[in-house]
C-alpha cells in the first residue's frame, strides 16, 4: 500500500505549534478524549464524535495539527494524501479505501488523516465524460465506510482541505464528519507566538522585539513566519555570523511578505470561500 503508516509517532507536540489554541481545544475534545478517556461518553450515554474536517487557508496549520494530535494519543496514524486513491484501474481506489479501513480495524486505536481531500470528495455532477465516475466511486466507498455496517471501534477520522466549497454534500453531512473546524489566519498574539517557536531552534540575539516583527506580517500565515525565519538566518550567513540578529528579520519580512505578495494564495483563497 502506498499509505504512510507512521509506526513511530511524530515528533511534533502541542507546544510547536502556535496560533492554533482555539483548534487545538475543539480537536483534542473529538481525538484525545474518546480515546484516552472512553467513560465520559459512555455515562452520558452519547456517541463520540467520528470525523473532523479541517479547513482554511494553505499553511495555517492543519497537517500540523494533525500530527500534533497522533503524538498525544499511542493511537497508529495513517496518512493519505487525497490524490493517491485516484488510480488508472477502474475498482482501484475503492479497494484500496476498503483495505486502508481493515488495516485500520486491525490496530487497537488508529487516527487516519486524509490531506488534500478536495482531490477525491468534490461535489458529484455528470460531464458525459467518465473520468470523474472513478474518482466518485472512491468517494462512495468512503462515505460507506465512514457509516457502513461495520462499526468504526477506536478509529477516528481527519481531513483536510483548502476549497470546503467544493466538497460534496454528502461526504461533510454530521455523522460522516461531525466536526468542521476553521483554521484562519494567526492573529498579532498567534503570530508572535509563531516567531518565538521557529527562533527557540535557531542562534538569534537575546533582545529582539517578536511583536514588532510580528505587526509587521499582517495577514500572514504560519507557513509565512517560518520561512522569514529561514530567510533571516541566511541573511546572518550571507553576512558571516554565528547568530541571527533584529535586522536580518526585518530585512527577511521585507523579502519575504512584501516581495513574494505577489504569490501569496491567501487574498485568492478568501475569494474562493
Amino acid at each position: 500500500l502506498p499509505f504512510q503508516v507512521a509506526s513511530q509517532k511524530p515528533d511534533i507536540t502541542y507546544s510547536d505549534v502556535g496560533g492554533c489554541k482555539e483548534q487545538i481545544e475543539k480537536l483534542r475534545e473529538v481525538v484525545e478524549t474518546p480515546l484516552l478517556q472512553p467513560e465520559k461518553f459512555v455515562k452520558l450515554g452519547i456517541e463520540p464524535p467520528k470525523g473532523v474536517l479541517l479547513y482554511g487557508p494553505p499553511g495555517t496549520g492543519k497537517t500540523l495539527c494533525a500530527r500534533a494530535v497522533a503524538n498525544r494519543t499511542d493511537a497508529c496514524f495513517i496518512r493519505v494524501i487525497g490524490s493517491e486513491l485516484v488510480q488508472k484501474y477502474v475498482g482501484e481506489g475503492a479497494r484500496m479505501v476498503r483495505e486502508l479501513f481493515e488495516m485500520a480495524r486491525a490496530k487497537k486505536a488508529c487516527l487516519i488523516f486524509f490531506d488534500e481531500i478536495d482531490a477525491i470528495g468534490g461535489a458529484r455532477f455528470d460531464d458525459g465524460m467518465g473520468g470523474d465516475n472513478e474518482v466518485q466511486r472512491t468517494m462512495l466507498e468512503l462515505i460507506n465506510q465512514l457509516d457502513g455496517f461495520d462499526p468504526r471501534g477506536n478509529i477516528k477520522v481527519l481531513m483536510a482541505t483548502n476549497r470546503p466549497d467544493t466538497l460534496d454534500p454528502a461526504l461533510v453531512r454530521p455523522g460522516r464528519l461531525d466536526r468542521k473546524i476553521e483554521f484562519a489566519l494567526p492573529d498579532l498574539e498567534g503570530r508572535t507566538h509563531i516567531f518565538k517557536i521557529h527562533a527557540r531552534q535557531m542562534s538569534v540575539e537575546r533582545d529582539i522585539r517578536y511583536e514588532l516583527l510580528a505587526r509587521l506580517c499582517p495577514n500572514s500565515t504560519g507557513a509565512e513566519i517560518r520561512s522569514v525565519c529561514t530567510e533571516a538566518g541566511m541573511f546572518a550567513i550571507r553576512a558571516r555570523r554565528k547568530v541571527a540578529t533584529e535586522k536580518d528579520f526585518l530585512e527577511a519580512i521585507q523579502k519575504v511578505i512584501k516581495g513574494y505578495a505577489k504569490f501569496s494564495a491567501t487574498p485568492r483563497y478568501l475569494t474562493h470561500n
